[in-house]
């Protein structure tokens, strides 16, 4: 099973950016896609990005397109999620978690993703 810790978070002002951290341990998987996913205060879990591991192929929600950017360092085991223009609709709890494409939609698995990182930005 791999292991997952995000870190990086933080409370900034509109159009500020943060780059968020995510460590990975344990049994590990080229063939892994792996993701952020985020819950805004009160609402569901929501998909944001992804990237192949062995790849690099990237993947993006429509509503980060263009500002956020995903990339993944192999060899530190370390994937990133570089935010900038960030909106106050992108406060949430934000978690790195394995994710899978089932043709139409990202699901993730129910657990355990470890502790998220709160990302809050005001307006």
């Amino acid at each position: 099973q791999v292991q997952l810790a995000a870190s990086g978070g933080g409370s900034v002002q509109a159009g500020s950016s943060l780059r968020l951290s995510c460590a990975a341990s344990g049994h590990f998987s080229d063939s892994f896609v792996l993701g952020w996913v985020r819950q805004p205060p009160g609402k569901e879990h929501e998909f944001v990005a992804a990237i192949s591991w062995s790849g690099g192929d990237t993947y993006f929600a429509d509503s980060v397109k263009g500002r956020f950017t995903i990339s993944r360092d192999n060899a530190k085991n370390t994937v990133y999620l570089q935010m900038n223009s960030l909106k106050p609709e992108d406060t949430a709890v934000y978690y790195c978690t394995q994710a899978f494409w089932y043709g139409s939609n990202w699901d993730w698995p129910s657990g355990p993703w470890g502790q998220g990182t709160q990302v809050t930005v005001s307006s």
